[in-house]
């Protein structure tokens, strides 16, 4: 991902505010290796990406607030540094000059429970590890923050009910013994796997009024979850396991522009058929030396943005949102396709 261009209030183009993404940090002070696929890994370095992420940020000045899509440090961290290592990339983000916000993800949890975790990662924990929240940085905006580990066969207490339900969801629709493994699994179906997670009942609930909260404010929203919420913007296998649930609920709004989410390493990004766009992010983990995935979305003016030819030469994301007359983000990334992103201010 990389530098990016921001949100302006559509009067005389005064920026509302700016803030920092990235995702998938993954660090672990082991050797690189490699994903199940084989895709390098760089377990050491991604440490050295969020170091000049901050310093990016900071920088900028302008940056409000920076968020983080999940998966903080890595499944293959020693179990007895995992408190330390979360600790230690918690600390490098807190370099940030401005609020940092967090979701958990799937490697989070191999490595810490959900009680140990959220306080680390200053997610307000209102009723019994729940990981779900919103937040507004400035009128007529607002982000929400899915927990999509609510229903889950990791993170919880082997005898929780939400394990016992995610065993179950599992057992009925993965047949493999091993529950992280999609063979023989079809199409969507190959979504079904441990690694995964869904949004729970009283989850979908909060969410539903929330968005109608929004609506009767007249609200822009942006959805944040470290599973992808979209199959155009994924490949199939990181999906959110009830991904089409959760957008029934969006779709019933028209307050929702964007979902933003990490999980897939390799990003993308889709339309759907209600005009929202989905954009997957990059992970800082699979980044070679000398390669970066992080981004901004900082200051529009006059509905256009200007871009850094620098910044194009890094693997980060260049962003842009602004109000009238419509909204528009521009990716660019190191060899992959740009993304030019619009939607109606209304």
């Amino acid at each position: 991902m990389g530098s990016a261009k921001g949100l302006t209030n559509g009067r005389g183009g005064h920026p509302l505010f700016s803030f920092g993404v990235m995702t998938d940090v993954q660090y672990a002070d082991i050797p690189n290796g490699h994903s199940f696929l084989g895709v390098p890994r760089f377990y050491r370095h991604s440490m050295l990406v969020l170091q000049r992420a901050v310093k990016s940020w900071n920088n900028n000045k302008n940056i409000n607030f920076a968020i983080h899509f999940g998966d903080i440090v890595d499944g293959k961290c020693p179990k007895d540094q995992s408190l330390n290592a979360v600790k230690k990339v918690v600390g490098e983000f807190e370099n940030f000059k401005g609020p940092v916000y967090h979701m958990i993800g799937n490697h989070c949890l191999y490595n810490l429970p959900r009680d140990k975790l959220l306080p680390l990662l200053k997610i307000p924990n209102l009723d019994g590890g729940r990981a779900y929240y919103e937040f507004s940085p400035a009128p007529g905006y607002r982000f929400v923050v899915l927990d999509g580990y609510d229903i889950s066969a990791i993170g919880w207490p082997h005898d929780h009910p939400k394990t016992l339900e995610a065993l179950k969801f599992l057992r009925e629709r993965n047949p493999n013994s091993d529950k992280n493994s999609p063979n023989g699994l079809e199409g969507l179906d190959r979504r079904f796997l441990m690694f995964n997670g869904a949004v729970g009942e009283e989850q979908m609930e909060w969410l539903d009024s929330v968005l109608r909260e929004a609506t009767n404010m007249k609200q822009k929203v942006v959805v944040c979850c470290h599973l992808p919420l979209d199959p155009g913007a994924s490949s199939q296998e990181p999906l959110l396991w009830n991904y089409d649930e959760v957008m029934d609920v969006i779709h019933r709004y028209d307050c929702v522009k964007i979902c933003l989410a990490g999980h897939d390493h390799e990003g993308g990004h889709s339309l759907d058929s209600h005009g929202i766009h989905h954009r997957v992010l990059e992970a800082a983990l699979e980044c070679p030396p000398g390669t970066d995935a992080f981004g901004y979305i900082e200051d529009i003016y006059d509905g256009g943005h200007s871009i850094d030819p620098h910044r194009i030469h890094h693997r980060v994301l260049e962003a842009a949102l602004e109000y009238p007359p419509g909204t528009n983000m521009f990716c660019g990334i190191d060899g992959m396709k740009n993304t030019t992103i619009s939607f109606s201010p209304y």
